[in-house]
């Protein structure tokens, strides 16, 4: 920010966010850090697993309950191991990347042997301990809150906007995906090597897609967020898109619990060019459930009205939350600028065939 910016990587200090990297852990060769906002999690960063310390402090993790859903215990290691932590790999969340370790700023030179980390559910550091005082550090994780409570009168960084889309034009959509049919919708993945491809994961998205061929469908939607949309984008953010990917109709269904957990949208190659994600229901008076929330901001759930659009930064944690009755539509596009164009040329390179049919979408 000025000449006196501090180093990009120093250790972590009170109210200082949790960098969004992918790490190495026993669940995921490429675990997203930002995955466990939501929820008030522990680290204990560990530098020796074997010592007499780290002994102490993988014991009393062990006599921890092991529910993640609200309060997570995870341990960091700068790729040693031990007997001790090897039996918690079941139960634990543990991350084994000395290169993450290193550049999240977790270990302390003041703390050698280890610190613990308590950050609330946005992943901003609230508590720090030495690694021998277990015992406080537990205290203050268990006395934490229900994380709800935390944000209770919280608002996440998103607009709302109604009167995007006229209601005949939302009818015109739902219609098209009727009479073309839509395709189970997959997860955007990356693997070691940088490629960026497409899984079906049906415990993580359950949606079907309808990609928009017809070129003056396309374009009568694309008019309608530049005139209507755009403006209020620029008005609320300061930042004006002039791009727009991906001309699809989503649906989410009651008959599967259609839903979407909590994700990022420009977390691989092939989707770090996106800005901005907008959602623009189609049929919000149809269904329940189905709503939009975003964990590091409170309980707080969005729907917009038909035709109404939330329109949020790609790198908010959101979900898309299971559909209870009826079905829901809607319109899902993501918006970039020139600059980021020039991002996503460049990381064409990295798309397997699973996401050719973005590329020019």
């Amino acid at each position: 920010m000025t000449a006196k910016t501090p180093p990009a990587v120093r250790p972590l200090g009170f109210g200082e966010p949790l960098p969004l990297l992918h790490a190495r852990s026993n669940r995921n060769e490429r675990f997203a850090l930002g995955s466990m906002a939501g929820r008030f999690v522990l680290i204990c960063a560990i530098k020796e697993p074997g010592a007499k310390e780290a002994q102490t402090a993988l014991a009393a993790i062990s006599h921890e309950p092991s529910d993640e859903s609200t309060h997570l215990c995870a341990i960091f290691t700068d790729g040693q191991t031990s007997d001790a932590l090897q039996r918690l790999t079941n139960a634990r969340l543990v991350f084994n990347d000395a290169k993450i370790a290193e550049t999240t700023g977790l270990f302390d030179k003041i703390a050698p042997a280890g610190r613990w980390l308590l950050f609330d559910p946005a992943l901003r550091v609230i508590g720090m301990w030495r690694l021998d005082d277990a015992k406080s550090a537990l205290r203050a994780f268990n006395n934490c809150p229900a994380p709800e409570r935390y944000y209770a009168h919280s608002n996440a960084p998103v607009l709302v906007a109604p009167n995007v889309f006229e209601p005949d034009f939302c009818k015109r959509l739902i219609q098209y995906y009727r009479t073309q049919g839509g395709a189970a919708s997959g997860v955007t993945k990356q693997d070691a090597t940088g490629r960026t491809f497409v899984s079906l994961d049906d415990a993580f998205k359950r949606r079907s897609d309808c990609l928009i061929d017809d070129a003056a469908l396309r374009e009568s939607a694309m008019q309608r967020v530049y005139w209507r949309l755009a403006p209020m984008i620029e008005r609320a953010f300061m930042w004006r898109p002039t791009r727009m990917e991906r001309y699809l109709v989503a649906r989410y269904d009651a008959e599967n619990g259609g839903f979407f957990r909590p994700h990022r949208d420009n977390t691989t190659n092939g989707t770090a060019h996106r800005r901005f994600a907008v959602t623009i229901n189609l049929n919000a008076a149809d269904y329940e459930g189905g709503d939009l929330r975003f964990p590091e901001f409170g309980p707080r759930i969005y729907r917009a009205p038909t035709g109404g659009a939330v329109v949020f930064s790609c790198a908010l944690l959101h979900e898309a939350t299971p559909v209870t009755r009826g079905e829901r539509f809607a319109f899902l596009p993501f918006l970039y600028d020139d600059a980021s164009a020039k991002v996503r040329e460049a990381n064409n390179r990295y798309l397997d065939d699973t996401l050719m049919q973005y590329r020019d979408a």
